[in-house]
C-alpha cells in the first residue's frame, strides 16, 4: 500500500545531486532523485533509519560528516543482527543515545532514488527501512559519522540543510498514520 503526500509527488519536490565537499577522512555521499545523468546503481543494501522522539516532541538529529546535510540516524544493516536491532545500533553509534524501537514508519525503495559513496565508488539503489523509537538513555554526542547531533522541534526542522529523502521519512512520520508509507 502506498500513501501519498499531497497533491504533488515527493519526487518533485527534491533536489537534483545535492553533496557538501569534505576534506576530512570520510567520503563524500551523493543522492540522485529522479536525475538521468545519475550513475546506474551497483549495489543494494539493507539499511535503516530510526525517527527518535523524545518527551518534549524533539525529534534526534545528526549532521553528517559525509555530505553536512542533517539526517536522520542510521545506516547498513550487518550481518547476524535484525532490521530493529540495525536501527538501535545505528543510532547509539551516530548518536551516543540508546533507543528502543517502537513501531514502523514506512519502507524506502524507490529505484530513482541512487547513493554514490565516492570513497569505493559505490552506487547503491534506495532501500532503507524507517522505524521510530524511544530514547532510553545517552546524550546527543557526535561520532565519525556524525559532526553533530541535536534535538530538533518538528516546527524547526526547514531551518536544517537536509535532502528531500529525510524530509519525506519525516512528514511521514509525523502524519502518526497506523499505515507504513510502502514505495
Amino acid at each position: 500500500m502506498h500513501r501519498l503526500i499531497g497533491a504533488m509527488s515527493w519526487e518533485s519536490t527534491m533536489p537534483r545531486p545535492s553533496a557538501a565537499c569534505h576534506s576530512g577522512p570520510v567520503a563524500t555521499r551523493i543522492d540522485y532523485v529522479d536525475d538521468p545523468h545519475a550513475p546506474a546503481p551497483n549495489s543494494l543494501v539493507p539499511s535503516v533509519n530510526c525517527v527518535v522522539e523524545n518527551e518534549a516532541g524533539e525529534i534526534l538529529l545528526i549532521e553528517r560528516s559525509d555530505n553536512g546535510n542533517w539526517s536522520l540516524p542510521g545506516g547498513a544493516m550487518d550481518l547476524g543482527e535484525s532490521v530493529a536491532d540495525a536501527a538501535v545500533r545505528e543510532t547509539l553509534e551516530e548518536t551516543g543515545v540508546l533507543v528502543e524501537v517502537t513501531g514502523l514508519v514506512g519502507i524506502y525503495t524507490d529505484p530513482r532514488h541512487v547513493v554514490h559513496y565516492t570513497s569505493n565508488d559505490e552506487i547503491r539503489q534506495e532501500f532503507s527501512i524507517v522505524f521510530a523509537g524511544r530514547p532510553l538513555s545517552g546524550d546527543p554526542t557526535p561520532s565519525d559519522e556524525s559532526s553533530k547531533v541535536s534535538w530538533v522541534a518538528p516546527s524547526d526542522l526547514g531551518l536544517y540543510r537536509m535532502h528531500g529523502s529525510m524530509r519525506q521519512r519525516l512528514a511521514h512520520y509525523l502524519e502518526r498514520s497506523p499505515i507504513p508509507y510502502i514505495r
